[in-house]
């Protein structure tokens, strides 16, 4: 299979999506963007009003917030894949509904397959809540189980989980941005170095049979 074939036909997809309702008001969806080989994958729940405009993940307030995170783990927005659960903006920015999910989720799946990432971050609770579900893990809130790294299997992919606060629910919540940093710089941060150093074990492995 040639990845970015593949790759250049689930986004032609997705630009022409009219899976749910949501086509009918977005002026863009909103595939994702970054390494489409990333080592890590974060998920959000939708495009906003911003990223409804420029057909781009994370541009606003709350995206140039991630960038930042990223950055305070040694990380550029380039090094990885952000996408969201929804690819196109709900009216008003209200939640995605239930059967807006169902439609747009085999594009994520698809997304995840081909990416094989190493380790998957869920921001929020809706993209928690779904990737949970997809790794067969039970989901509680994220009050409980945010900074939790967890190892997990999602559609055959072996990887690290880990759930923490949407950027924007930081920016909205003052009082969440400590431990939405602190996410970023202790279990996120962990859970990346963990899967590297388990790749480079297989790595090392291997050339020992050379």
């Amino acid at each position: 299979m040639d990845k970015s074939v593949e790759w250049n036909r689930l986004v032609r997809e997705i630009m022409e999506c009219r899976r749910c309702g949501l086509y009918k008001t977005r002026k863009n969806p909103v595939p994702g963007e970054g390494r489409i080989d990333a080592e890590v994958v974060f998920v959000g729940e939708a495009p906003g009003a911003r990223e409804d405009e420029t057909g781009r993940p994370f541009v606003g307030a709350a995206g140039k917030l991630l960038t930042e995170l990223l950055e305070s783990i040694g990380l550029k927005r380039g090094d990885v894949y952000i996408t969201n659960i929804v690819k196109c903006r709900p009216p008003g920015n209200r939640d995605p509904r239930e059967e807006e999910i169902r439609a747009c989720l085999p594009y994520l799946v698809r997304q995840l397959r081909l990416i094989e990432p190493h380790v998957i971050v869920a921001l929020g609770r809706h993209a928690a809540r779904v990737l949970f579900s997809l790794a067969g893990l039970r989901w509680a809130n994220m009050s409980v189980m945010h900074g939790r790294v967890y190892d997990a299997v999602v559609e055959g992919i072996r990887v690290k989980l880990v759930a923490t606060y949407h950027p924007a629910a930081a920016l909205y919540n003052p009082g969440l941005r400590d431990k939405l940093v602190s996410d970023f710089k202790d279990s996120i941060r962990r859970a990346i170095e963990s899967s590297r150093s388990r790749v480079e074990s297989r790595q090392a492995l291997l050339t020992d049979f050379l």
